[in-house]
């Protein structure tokens, strides 16, 4: 495993920070939930901590538990909104497990029975999809965050 170093010039440090937008869909003192631009699938959003963790192997414990109450209430809010039969989560740790942005984060990906998921790409995704989908989500939230 990799020792490196936490990058504060990580693109989701970046999007804390303020210096790249997001759609957000829930904020609270430890975590941040946004639509992903380059989603899988409709609703993938992502959650990400707000202290600094490379992956899941040097996050406190503490910051991982807030970030699982966030997931699950994102995830929640996601299938209820977009009436998805069920819910995939994904984390990826250092390269070779496929990670790929160096903050710790987590993917909630609403499924839809016969409905694969699409292939990781670089193309971004229609921003009014996007804020169509988030819109739903938020309101599924009930104004929580």
């Amino acid at each position: 495993m990799s020792e490196a170093a936490y990058d504060n010039d990580n693109v989701f440090a970046k999007i804390l920070r303020g210096e790249i937008p997001c759609i957000k869909l829930y904020e609270d003192e430890h975590t941040l939930a946004f639509m992903d631009i380059m989603p899988r699938g409709d609703g993938h959003l992502l959650v990400i901590p707000k202290a600094p963790s490379r992956n899941i192997l040097d996050i406190h414990p503490e910051d991982l538990a807030r970030v699982m109450e966030t997931v699950q209430k994102l995830g929640r809010a996601a299938v209820k909104a977009l009436q998805a039969d069920g819910l995939t989560i994904s984390q990826f740790n250092e390269p070779a497990g496929g990670q790929v942005i160096f903050h710790t984060h987590f993917h909630v990906l609403p499924r839809f029975d016969g409905v694969a998921l699409k292939p990781h790409s670089q193309q971004q995704a229609d921003t009014k999809v996007l804020e169509e989908q988030a819109t739903r989500i938020k309101a599924a939230l009930g104004g929580a965050g």
